[in-house]
């Protein structure tokens, strides 16, 4: 399993990012997948998950804010983020399942007041 997130900076309070995970290693099609993320001091936070049928789960702080999405022909998935605010910076990363042990390096959001 090999998962590169992408797509993370520095963003005003009231902005917008849209992330990237590229994957491999693994059968992406027919595989659930993951977002979460993790503040300074804190423990990891799932964030929203996409399922192999495309429907998502989302979690109560990306409800309405965060869109997952994915792109089977490219093996890509998304976070297209809006309305960011301060509590929204950490470190975000995807995963295969919800399985915390597969994630890739991650990518750092930023959300300045």
């Amino acid at each position: 399993v090999q998962l590169v997130e992408s797509g993370g900076g520095l963003v005003q309070s009231g902005g917008s990012l849209k992330l990237s995970c590229l994957a491999s290693g693994f059968p992406f099609s027919t595989s659930p997948l993951s977002w979460f993320r993790q503040a300074p001091g804190k423990e990891f936070e799932w964030v929203s998950t996409i399922h192999h049928d495309a429907s998502t789960t989302d979690s109560e702080s990306a409800k309405g804010r965060f869109t997952i999405s994915r792109d089977n022909d490219k093996n890509m998935i998304y976070l297209q983020m809006n309305s960011l605010k301060p509590v929204d910076t950490a470190v975000y990363y995807c995963t295969r399942a919800a399985d915390i042990r597969t994630r890739g390096q991650g990518t750092q959001v930023t959300v300045a007041s």
